[in-house]
């Protein structure tokens, strides 16, 4: 009304009799001009509201084209060589200035039968509106329903061998930046798939991608329940230990969660035959580590104050050793999936998504102590870094900051494990990808 009475005010409907049409021109694109205002406050649900501003916030970097693409090839192997494989896609997307379409990640861990692969769209395990939200004017991603099919895929493939240097794949992607390879609106990557392929990005540039993954609320409603049986289970333990918990949060309040330790336990017989034969060929005696050998090292953590609930992240279906919650010191209660009661849970999830409620699990515990030659590990704690980073904290060497984290697999100055940074000023991920034992607490 107000709107009518400022136009009716700058004589806007001050026209003659004969043109009433004109009038009711003007009130339709009022209304129209209100309802596109409006629109994204009465969308059905959140989502909704997140696809309209992430289609309508005009770029940072208007070199991140949305009517250009990327399109790879499946994404395979175990959960977190996927996040890497999906990173280097994007990354790469970035630099040849398009949107990557989204990419079809792998349910199952098939290394070698590829035709046993069951493909998974990244929208069933992460949260697509919410990535392009979180690394808006970074990289983006698109859905097939964006493409026009106005031109034919112009193919990227991919080399390989000893010959296929880091210094002419990166000269083979320069050659796909404008010229003729602009006429295309989708470039296709073919051959090896993104997790092999040559890596020309910081890892302060995977950090904050592998920030923008959050799972979709379906599996985030699980992870939420596996957490808050540890933390139940912690409660009782201190209850019959006689032992309070009246830790305070900075607002007075006395209502903190019950904290507790995460540890990977990489002893899996598929594991332990790997690892050992990587030993002989590295001549190094860190990598593996057996159930006693871990025990003793968490047992040597002094941050938490006991008992305490840990928590062993462990493939189950690929232990033998099924004693492993026995055996542990006086005030570290170990639990692991069927002793906390959340075999339902994962039972009925794939590889993928098992592994993923494990990896929130860990990252999100209040210590974490896991091996730095595994990938699961070494990504958890890149994770707990940059949360670290983004509270103005570099260092954990000498003192409790919180968000812990530890190698068990390597020895720390005091005998215990080696307190656990990741290096954010390396160029490129090598030795996340692949694992190291140096290792340090910044």
């Amino acid at each position: 009304m107000n709107i009518l009475l400022e136009l009716k005010h700058l004589k806007l409907f001050s026209l003659p009799a004969r043109p009433v049409i004109c009038k009711g021109l003007l009130i339709v694109i009022v209304l129209i001009v209100l309802r596109a205002i409006l629109s994204p406050f009465l969308a059905i649900n959140s989502s909704e509201k997140e696809e309209f501003f992430e289609s309508t916030v005009p770029d940072l970097f208007p070199g991140i084209r949305r009517d250009k693409f990327v399109e790879v090839p499946q994404i395979i192997w175990g959960l977190n060589n996927q996040k890497i494989a999906f990173a280097r896609a994007c990354l790469t997307a970035r630099f040849l200035n398009r949107s990557l379409l989204m990419p079809s990640l792998s349910a199952s861990l098939f290394y070698k039968e590829v035709d046993l692969l069951q493909p998974i769209d990244f929208d069933k395990v992460f949260d697509f509106s919410k990535f392009n939200a979180r690394c808006h004017g970074f990289v983006r991603l698109a859905r097939y329903s964006e493409v026009l099919n106005r031109s034919e895929p112009l193919k990227l493939q991919k080399g390989s061998g000893r010959r296929w240097t880091v210094e002419r794949d990166l000269d083979q992607l320069q050659q796909f930046i404008g010229g003729k390879a602009d006429d295309s609106e989708v470039i296709e990557i073919v051959g090896k798939h993104p997790f092999l392929w040559p890596d020309h990005w910081p890892v302060k540039d995977y950090a904050k991608i592998f920030d923008c993954l959050v799972l979709v609320p379906e599996i985030e409603t699980e992870v939420v329940k596996v957490i808050s049986k540890i933390r139940e289970a912690g409660q009782r333990a201190r209850h019959e230990a006689g032992v309070s918990h009246s830790k305070q949060r900075r607002d007075g309040s006395t209502n903190l969660p019950i904290p507790y330790v995460a540890v990977h336990m990489r002893i899996e017989k598929d594991w332990m035959i790997h690892c050992k034969k990587w030993e002989q060929r590295s001549k190094s005696h860190e990598i593996c580590s057996s159930k006693e050998e871990i025990i003793h090292k968490v047992s040597q953590i002094t941050d938490l104050r006991r008992p305490v609930v840990v928590y062993l992240a462990v493939a189950d279906s690929l232990l033998e050793d099924d004693s492993i919650t026995s055996g542990w010191r006086v005030g570290m209660v170990a639990y692991e999936k069927k002793k906390l009661g959340v075999t339902d849970i994962y039972d009925r999830q794939p590889y993928l998504i098992k592994s993923a409620i494990d990896f929130e699990v860990c990252s999100r515990a209040d210590v974490f102590v896991g091996n730095s030659f595994s990938t699961f590990s070494i990504l958890v704690v890149l994770s707990r870094t940059e949360r670290l980073y983004n509270l103005g904290k570099a260092s954990s060497c000498g003192e409790n900051i919180g968000l812990s984290s530890y190698a068990y697999n390597v020895m720390g100055d005091d005998g215990g494990p080696q307190r656990w940074m990741t290096d954010m000023s390396d160029t490129n991920l090598q030795r996340l990808s692949y694992g190291t034992n140096n290792v340090s607490c910044h």
